[in-house]
C-alpha cells in the first residue's frame, strides 16, 4: 500500500475505502459549523477528545444556568465574563485548566471586540488574526477555520505527521505538510467528486480527510 500512495488524493482514496467514519458526524467534528469548535479547538490540544467532551458538558451545565437556549453569540458572551474560577472548573478534566481558562476568555472577549457577532466571525476572520491570538497555533488555527467558518483549510495534527512519516514521507515544517495534503485534493477534485458521487465541497473534503487520518491513526492501521 505504501508504494501506492504517490500524493494525497491517493491517501484519501485509500482512506475512504476504509468507511473510518461511518459513527462519526458527517464532517467528522461534533458541532460543525458553531461556535463550540472554538471552545474544542483550545481544549484539544495535548489531551484526548473524552476529555474535552467532559469539559465541553460542564460548560454547558453552566450556560443553561443563565441561558434558556443555546445561541453562537451567547456562548461567547458568557465565556468572555465568566468568573475564571468556574471555567476553570468545568474544564478540568481537559488538563492545564488555568491556562486554557485564560486563553479562552481572552480569545471570546477578542472575537466579540474585533467582530461583534459570531457571524460576522465566521465571515471575516482569517488564518492572521486567529495565529495572533494567544495560545492559537497552526493546528489549531485550521480547525477552527475548518470546523467552525467552513473554509477551505487541510488541518495537520500530529497524526497526520506520524501517517505520512511511516509512508516515507518527511517535511520541515506544518505548512509543507499542509501544502501537500491541499495540492493533491485540488489537483484532483474532479476525480473526488467523481469517486464520491455528488458535489462535495472543499471544505467538506479537507474536514473529512482529516477526520480519516485521525480515525485511521486511532486504529492503529499503520
Amino acid at each position: 500500500m505504501k508504494n501506492e500512495i504517490t500524493n494525497s488524493y491517493d491517501l484519501l482514496i485509500f482512506l475512504k475505502s476504509l468507511n473510518l467514519l461511518q459513527n462519526s458526524p458527517y464532517n467528522w467534528w461534533p458541532e460543525f459549523g458553531t461556535s463550540k469548535v472554538i471552545i474544542g479547538a483550545i481544549l484539544t490540544q495535548n489531551t484526548k477528545w473524552s476529555n474535552v467532551q467532559k469539559s465541553l458538558n460542564n460548560i454547558d451545565t453552566l450556560y443553561y444556568k443563565e441561558y434558556d437556549s443555546y445561541t453562537n453569540y451567547n456562548i461567547l458572551n458568557f465565556l468572555s465574563n465568566i468568573d475564571t474560577f468556574y471555567l476553570v472548573n468545568a474544564i478540568a478534566p481537559s488538563g492545564f485548566k488555568n491556562q486554557k481558562a485564560q486563553r479562552l476568555k481572552l480569545l471570546t472577549k477578542n472575537i466579540l471586540e474585533d467582530f461583534e457577532t459570531f457571524d460576522n466571525f465566521v465571515d471575516i476572520v482569517n488564518r492572521d488574526w486567529l495565529l495572533a491570538q494567544k495560545g492559537i497555533g497552526f493546528e489549531s488555527a485550521d480547525a477552527i477555520l475548518c470546523y467552525c467558518c467552513k473554509k477551505d483549510e487541510m488541518v495537520v495534527d500530529k497524526y497526520t505527521q506520524k501517517l505520512l512519516l511511516s509512508f516515507g514521507y518527511e517535511f520541515e515544517d506544518y505548512d509543507d505538510i499542509k501544502g501537500w495534503l491541499e495540492f493533491g485534493i485540488n489537483e484532483n477534485y474532479d476525480k473526488i467528486i467523481q469517486n464520491y458521487g455528488f458535489n462535495i465541497s472543499l471544505n467538506e473534503i479537507y474536514a473529512r480527510f482529516h477526520g480519516k487520518i485521525v480515525e485511521y491513526m486511532k486504529k492503529d492501521y499503520t
